[in-house]
């Protein structure tokens, strides 16, 4: 295996860790306003996610920085097409960020209110402009012999792209639900269980759905044949048990199966991709790929090594933050947000 595979398969999992960890916080900060009943409640809601939310954070930034060092043409032709779009992510995280920290530094309930509202904002985009970016990611964009984008905004809201970011918004709600199954007590908890009861089956349609749809107006059936393989089958099976799991209150395998859908997902998504980063709809041969859209080989092997050096303190370190803060967040927390 090149060093060229090697860093794909590093930012895939990058991607992968990411669309896990902020998938519950965005599915938390979506649900905010309609299981917090008041300002106690709604506070504790967020203090689920307040020691993680800013290190999740990081994972998008590393696989940026990844992109930009192994991949600099990938990373310019993407950010530079999607410019709009990851501006608008921007505008949403920064704002989101901002309502969290800020929420508790005045008591007035409008304040708090507003706050609120747009934690919830910033949450919904972002899952939403990701479906949209992975789906065009696969299904090509006009990008041109130089490796430039020709196209336009407009270009990247066509039908499948927003399939993939309401099923993309829909799953992280739902993984959000059952992450507030495992962090509160009642009687938020009883409403996190009626919540994703009623989040599973849109969850479910519109997910199958999109994967059905991007199956064949992608290239995906003509490289994977009539059998997707393994990971996209445990994928849905994963939604389906979730949906069983959820039924049975039973949080902690609800929330482990909404990140195994989620994790498989993203991994089907990358095979599919693979050994393209970006695929062009203008002709094929103009793709960009692994090879094509890659660093020197020096680069990258100096990069293996400080990668080999602190990935692996880094995981330790977020491991080690989410056991400190793995109870729930009940009346009697001191946990403030």
């Amino acid at each position: 295996m090149d060093l060229n595979t090697v860093w794909f398969i590093l930012i895939a999992v990058l991607f992968t860790g990411y669309f896990f960890l902020e998938g519950f916080d965005y599915g938390v900060g979506i649900l905010l306003p309609f299981l917090g009943k008041d300002e106690e409640e709604r506070g504790r809601i967020i203090a689920t996610i307040g020691p993680h939310w800013d290190a999740n954070e990081v994972w998008l930034i590393t696989a940026g920085g990844a992109m930009f060092a192994a991949f600099p043409n990938w990373y310019a032709t993407m950010f530079s097409g999607f410019y709009m779009a990851l501006l608008l992510m921007l505008v949403a995280l920064i704002t989101r960020g901002i309502a969290i920290e800020f929420r508790n530094k005045d008591i007035r309930p409008k304040w708090r209110s507003t706050w609120d509202w747009l934690i919830f904002g910033g949450s919904l985009v972002p899952p939403l402009l990701w479906g949209i970016a992975m789906a065009n990611l696969l299904l090509g964009t006009p990008i041109d012999a130089d490796m430039t984008y020709i196209g336009g905004f407009w270009n990247l809201l066509n039908p499948y792209a927003l399939v993939s970011g309401l099923a993309f918004l829909a799953i992280f709600t739902l993984h959000g639900a059952a992450f507030l199954s495992l962090k509160l007590d009642e009687p938020i908890l009883d409403r996190a269980f009626t919540a994703a009861r009623r989040i599973w089956p849109i969850a479910l349609v519109v997910g199958f759905f999109a994967f059905g749809v991007g199956y064949f107006v992608t290239d995906m059936y003509e490289r994977l044949g009539v059998s997707p393989g393994l990971v996209p089958i445990s994928a849905g099976a994963a939604m389906l048990a979730a949906g069983w799991f959820i039924r049975k209150k039973q949080g902690g395998w609800a929330f482990v199966m909404s990140g195994i859908c989620i994790a498989f997902s993203s991994i089907t998504f990358f095979v599919g991709l693979f050994p393209r980063v970006m695929v062009s709809s203008l002709n094929p041969e103009w793709s960009l790929t692994i090879y094509n859209a890659s660093s020197s080989p020096y680069t990258l092997k100096v990069m293996t090594i400080v990668a080999a050096i602190f990935v692996p303190l880094v995981l330790l370190y977020q491991g080690w933050s989410y056991y400190v803060f793995r109870g729930r967040v009940t009346r009697d927390s001191k946990l403030e947000y």
